[in-house]
């Protein structure tokens, strides 16, 4: 079961609260470190605030850093207009952030390698696109299903398109995240367990393991870059969405 390379991602009960309905509400590993995530970047942008100065120290650069990364990220896709969404947008890309480097830490728990996670922020973002459109543009948000300047014969096929494109984001804003880190730590639990397998074979399967470890250590170091371009993608296309939202004319 240590060599199981799909061990890492099962859910476990930590403490069992109640059952409503067959739906178990208890606290698990997966609930633990999603709070874990919240909690560390909360004490890490306090930690930042909390004595700010002109001459910023380490934290403190790192907590303005990381404010102006999203904002301007914000400012370059909806505009000056978009910063209403800061808040929203920066807790999503901190979340997932957050937790996709946290379990790049052994016996860690990598929150966003479950379909259920990550379809659930898809979800809610979408969510949240549809009703910002409809509260700022009522039923005028639908003119995004309906390019300006395409000929009259072939518009309904091109809104048809325009619509099953539409439905099509909360799915692979959810398969892009939770594939790209499932497989991610797959590969990585392979590699080492090749490391752990060869090493118990004796000298010649020690220097046999060092491929597979000099793999690992390069793979550790990609997976934490996957970690942030992740977070990054997840984050600007919540912004393209929510500019739909603003601006729903073609």
């Amino acid at each position: 079961m240590a060599n199981d390379p799909l061990h890492q991602f099962q859910i476990k009960p930590i403490i069992d609260l109640f059952n409503v309905g067959g739906m178990d509400f208890s606290f698990t590993n997966s609930s633990l470190f999603m709070v874990a995530a919240a909690g560390t970047v909360s004490a890490i942008l306090f930690a930042a605030s909390r004595s700010a100065s002109l001459v910023p120290s380490r934290i403190q650069s790192i907590g303005e850093l990381w404010y102006e990364f999203v904002a301007n990220m914000v400012r370059q896709v909806m505009g000056s207009e978009g910063m209403k969404f800061f808040p929203f947008v920066f807790t999503v890309f901190s979340f997932v952030l957050m937790s996709n480097l946290l379990g790049m830490f052994p016996y860690f728990f990598t929150v966003t390698s479950h379909v259920v996670v990550t379809a659930a922020l898809a979800v809610f973002i979408i969510a949240m696109v549809v009703v910002v459109g409809l509260a700022k543009h009522g039923l005028h948000f639908f003119k995004l299903f309906v390019p300006s300047g395409v000929p009259i014969a072939i518009l309904p096929f091109i809104s048809l398109i325009e619509v099953i494109s539409f439905l099509s984001r909360p799915v692979s804003l959810a398969l892009r995240l939770f594939g790209n880190m499932m497989a991610g730590h797959i590969v990585l639990k392979v590699f080492t367990g090749f490391v752990v397998s060869l090493g118990a074979l004796g000298i010649g399967g020690i220097i046999g393991a060092l491929f597979p470890l000099a793999m690992g250590v390069a793979l550790t170091g990609f997976e934490f870059l996957v970690a942030f371009l992740q977070a990054f993608v997840f984050a600007i296309l919540t912004c393209v969405y929510l500019n739909d939202a603003l601006h729903p004319g073609h």
